[in-house]
Formats: structure tokens, sequence, C-alpha cells
């Protein structure tokens, strides 16, 4: 969450030329309602369970570029689609860089209930190793530009093909 999954990953697509899909906005078109809307009304589970489905649908598409929602790594079967039809690219970020990037913003239900920074540090606990165990690539998103990040992405992608 915050990583910068959909905007590296919108301009990837276009470098490379492919069709970028956004798991969360595929589910929101399928359910006719934003994220927190599901959240609210099927909670947590509900959304995973949905959220499953899409990736399954999803990454049985071919020269895709494909952002999972920041929790998609929780789920065994969303791990073993993503990395047994794709190349995985965890955009690594620690959980303060991630608070700032998240402070005030909407439509991120996990960080309503209680302290978003301690969230984000108990979220990122349990997702770096899961995200970790699946990627072929680790990008740190610190301080680089999006088209640093891309580029930069577009070169391993290259030296690995």
């Amino acid at each position: 969450m915050g990583a910068g999954k959909s905007t590296v990953g919108k301009v990837l697509a276009k470098k490379l030329g492919r069709r970028f899909l956004d798991a969360d906005h595929v589910i929101e078109e399928r359910c006719g309602v934003k994220i927190p809307v599901i959240f609210e009304m099927e909670g947590e589970e509900g959304f995973r369970k949905r959220e499953a489905q899409a990736i399954q649908d999803i990454t049985a598409e071919h020269e895709i570029v494909l952002a999972t929602g920041g929790g998609a790594v929780l789920l065994a079967g969303n791990r073993q689609a993503l990395s047994e039809r794709g190349t995985v690219i965890y955009l690594h970020a620690n959980p303060n860089e991630l608070w700032h990037r998240t402070k005030g913003g909407e439509g991120r239900p996990l960080l309503r209930n209680g302290d978003p920074k301690k969230i984000l540090e108990n979220l990122y606990a349990i997702r770096d190793p899961l995200y970790r165990e699946i990627a072929d690539h680790v990008i740190e998103t610190g301080k680089p530009s999006v088209n640093q990040l891309v580029n930069t992405l577009i070169m391993q992608l290259e030296l690995s093909a």
C-alpha cells in the first residue's frame, strides 16, 4: 500500500507496449462499487475472495503489466498464480515511507481503524517476507523518480531474459 504499484505499473506498461491492469480497479468494475464499500459490506475476507478470483482471471492473460493490491500476497493461491504465470516485481518501501505516502489518503480501508503508522508497520512485517518469497526482482522505491524506477526495471528485465 503506497509503494507505487499503479503509478510505476502504468509507465512500465506503456514503455513495454503492454496493457496495464490494476487488480483493485478490475474488482471495482466487477462489483460496481469502490474497494472501501466492499470492505464495509463484506469485510476483508469477502474482499480477499474477490481479489483471489480477479488475480486468477487476470494472470491467465498474456502480455500485461498487473498491479495487485498490497495484500494480494497474503493468500498462497495468489502467490502461486503470480509467481507461476509472470515475472513478479516487488516495489519495496519501508513502513515510514509508506506512511508518508498514504497520509490523508482516502480509500485505504485497512488504515481506518487505529494508528496508520503502526498498522503499516504490522502489515509490512507480515507482507514483506511473502513478497520476497515470490519476487523475481526487488526494487527500492525510496528516492528515484518513477521514470528512473521504470528504467531500472526494464534493465533488470532485459538482463534476466
